[in-house]
């Protein structure tokens, strides 16, 4: 075995980002995934931007080339009469069915767990819904800026005199989509131990609050709420992003401790308002934190955002820029752990590929196959994987089962 994953087959019924997102883990660490998709009503994320080149089109989403690599995409009209008989075969190759749909939708197609455990009595399937499948939200719509408001992001991000913010992208799919990915893991090595199968049923909205048990726990204990406060931290000052030379380039620094904090001084030069009687202690700096970030700024501004996190990191003290898309592509970590992947995807050519930025020392993820194009192995996939006759791929595709 090469890679950890590489005798784990999945039927992915997902689409938009944290079901593909779950499955795509799997991927990356050798499952083998047929991604199920239709002609007649696309995934969003497919019409999502950026696109390559700034040319919308079907095939062209980043974001959707991020979140399905590594998979077999196939269509399926699944409304069909005759599609039965495909979803079947699909079933009993499987070892997991992911789906992250509004609650409903498989039970109407005849895909509810229970449909599927009748096909195949060992099978692991996955429910990733916005609020799960049980409870009086369960059935209300939902996408992710609605879910990271519900729960509970929104109204702690930004800055205390302005309006919360929406969240950039789907924050609450990209937390249940790596939940999914390891109960999963613990779904398959249950049925290892015991031969048995099993249903999961994980809510986006429930999995994100997991990240703000923090102010959860200090609200239950201690009756405070968590209020905006910008980019500072209730225990630590100096801590924020700080402006650089050049056009909208930024520092993140965090000083921990008075330790830290007289590094950062003679970083600085040990300029004379630093060795002020009301900045020699974290509440002295806290309490004139204000006009202590203005007076790092004026330091800041002279370096670049590079300079700064450099001498900053060699003092001791935490340091990063704050990069952009640009930046990202030549950070020399990222570069070092072989983050970013370059794939030959069938209509745009060269692409860019996050990984999933976990390591494993001896089945290491891998991206071999760009994003597929809309039903670009459906050939392969219902003949070579299924088991179709060319006589009944081509019968099938003339009576549009593969819309």
């Amino acid at each position: 075995m090469t890679r950890a994953l590489e005798d784990v087959k999945v039927a992915d019924f997902t689409w938009v980002v944290a079901g593909p997102l779950c499955v795509r883990i799997l991927a990356d660490f050798g499952a083998q995934v047929i991604h199920v998709e239709t002609g007649t009503r696309l995934d969003p994320i497919r019409y999502t931007p950026p696109y390559k080149d700034n040319i919308p089109g079907t095939n062209r989403s980043g974001y959707f080339h991020n979140y399905n690599s590594n998979k077999y995409g196939i269509t399926l009209n699944l409304k069909h009469p005759k599609a039965t008989e495909i979803v079947r075969r699909l079933i009993q190759w499987a070892d997991i069915v992911a789906e992250n749909f509004n609650p409903g939708v498989m039970q109407r197609v005849g895909l509810s767990y229970e449909e599927v455990r009748e096909i195949k009595p060992d099978i692991i399937m996955i429910s990733l819904g916005s609020k799960g499948q049980t409870g009086p939200q369960a059935h209300l719509p939902a996408f992710g800026a609605h879910l990271a408001a519900l729960s509970g992001f929104t109204a702690t991000t930004g800055w205390p005199d302005r309006d919360p913010p929406v969240i950039f992208g789907a924050y609450t799919d990209s937390i249940a989509g790596r939940f999914g990915a390891a109960t999963l893991l613990a779904a398959l090595d249950y049925r290892r131990r015991t031969g048995k199968g099993q249903y999961i049923d994980l809510s986006q909205s429930e999995a994100g609050i997991e990240f703000l048990a923090p102010p959860l726990l200090d609200y239950d204990a201690n009756r405070r709420i968590l209020e905006r406060h910008g980019n500072r931290h209730p225990s630590t000052a100096p801590h924020g992003a700080y402006r650089c030379q050049g056009e909208d380039r930024w520092c993140a620094v965090a000083v921990f401790t008075d330790e830290e904090w007289k590094s950062m001084c003679k970083v600085m030069g040990n300029p004379s308002w630093a060795e002020e009687d009301r900045f020699a202690t974290f509440l002295g700096r806290k309490q004139n934190e204000e006009e202590l970030d203005h007076l790092i700024e004026q330091w800041t501004m002279n370096y670049s955002a590079e300079e700064v996190m450099t001498l900053l990191q060699e003092a001791g003290v935490s340091a990063g820029v704050v990069e952009t898309a640009e930046d990202l592509h030549s950070d020399p970590q990222l570069k070092h752990r072989h983050h970013f992947w370059v794939l030959e995807h069938q209509e745009i050519g060269h692409s860019t590929y996050d990984s999933t930025g976990s390591h494993l020392s001896k089945t290491p993820a891998e991206l071999h196959k760009a994003a597929h194009t809309l039903g670009e192995d459906n050939y392969y996939a219902y003949t070579q994987i299924l088991g179709l006759s060319d006589e009944e791929f081509v019968d099938l595709l003339e009576q549009g089962v593969f819309d």
